[in-house]
């Protein structure tokens, strides 16, 4: 007959059983994997959604250069085979005086909407820019200035001065903002249709180029933003003539470095938003889309745009020189009759100018952004 185990032997093996219960729910649990709840497992899909938009969106940009890498010559040098500067300024007048029936129109209805809307620098002071003038040389050089010479040297005062716009007032300053635009939209409208070879009239001009308007205000906004350097630097700089902060030779030089900081800044932004000025202009293009277009653009190319700018520059103060210092000359030898002393030739000559100069830049960034455009890249 078979002996039952005792009572001490039975809670013994209840004991190891137990334990080995224990250990095998142990391993199972180790085993089982971790649950994720779903609020987390839904917020790592948006996060890595969104990392793989803004991934894609990155791979459509033109980058050059990465974060903590040395970037290679080879890596960032973009070529760009468009015409010379010379060739492009001749370039330009070519284009506005072959298309004469379309922009001196135009160049009129500007000319007439900145005299009314704007106004233009009135005779009385222009007549005060010149006896100062007179006061002055008559102390310094006995009177014998000569005419050119002091043709020059109103041209500079009255332009310095801020005597091109008659108006100062808040309202002047955004018709003056507006009718700028009129004159970009316009210009760059009639240009991209005549270089296409449509037969177009400056009437569907006026009434079609309007429409990337709202558009151009915000890039024209962002260009204000990206200026912010710049206005940091002018607040800057008067705070530090009225302490004197500059007297010190090494304080004047920390100002300097900061000065030429700020103007990379805003002048690294601002090149490529100026082509966006021009790209937002292109039907179905949206603002932002354009800024990041020209950016792309305008990468690696930025020092090749400048020079152009430059060079842009020049040319409009050289054709100012030999534009209006004759006019001005003109009007000192008609101001010697008695009745001609109200009629105000130079601003209105001044007015004239001012529009000029705002069509051949338009048209002259409309050309450079055409040849960007048109430049095949390996």
């Amino acid at each position: 007959m078979a002996r039952k185990p005792s009572k001490k032997t039975q809670r013994t093996k209840s004991r190891y059983k137990v334990k080995d219960k224990t250990v095998e729910k142990m391993l199972a649990e180790e085993k089982r994997p971790a649950r994720v709840s779903h609020e987390k497992r839904g917020l790592k899909v948006r996060y890595l959604e969104v990392k793989g938009k803004i991934k894609e969106k990155r791979g459509k940009r033109v980058l050059l250069h990465k974060s903590f890498r040395r970037s290679y010559r080879e890596d960032y040098k973009r070529d760009l085979d468009v015409p010379g500067v010379m060739y492009h300024v001749f370039a330009t007048f070519k284009i506005i005086f072959k298309n004469w029936k379309l922009f001196v129109p135009l160049l009129i209805i500007v000319v007439v909407l900145n005299a009314v809307l704007v106004g233009i620098m009135s005779e009385s002071t222009y007549t005060q820019f010149q006896d100062i003038l007179d006061q002055t040389s008559s102390q310094m050089a006995g009177g014998d200035i000569g005419n050119v010479a002091k043709a020059g040297l109103l041209l500079v005062s009255t332009v310095t001065t801020g005597g091109l716009s008659g108006g100062s007032s808040e309202a002047a300053t955004v018709f003056g903002v507006i009718i700028f635009l009129m004159i970009w939209l316009t210009t760059i409208f009639l240009l991209r249709h005549r270089l296409a070879g449509h037969k177009i009239k400056l009437r569907d001009g006026l009434y079609n180029a309007m429409a990337p308007l709202v558009s151009t205000f915000v890039v024209f906004a962002v260009a204000v933003v990206q200026c912010i350097p710049i206005f940091l630097l002018i607040i800057a700089y008067s705070a530090a003539v009225q302490t004197e902060f500059l007297s010190t030779p090494f304080y004047a030089l920390v100002f300097f470095i900061f000065a030429a900081i700020m103007i990379l800044i805003s002048g690294y932004l601002l090149s490529g938003t100026l082509m966006a000025l021009v790209a937002v202009t292109a039907p179905g293009l949206y603002p932002m889309q354009a800024v990041q277009t020209a950016s792309d653009l305008m990468m690696g190319r930025r020092v090749k745009f400048i020079l152009r700018l430059v060079a842009l520059i020049l040319v409009l103060a050289v054709v100012w020189v030999i534009v209006m210092i004759p006019l001005i000359v003109f009007d000192l030898w008609m101001k010697t009759f008695e009745w001609t002393n109200g009629i105000p030739f130079v601003p209105v000559c001044l007015n004239i100018m001012t529009c000029f100069t705002a069509i051949y830049v338009s048209a002259y960034l409309y050309l450079y952004y055409r040849w960007m455009l048109n430049y095949d890249e390996d």
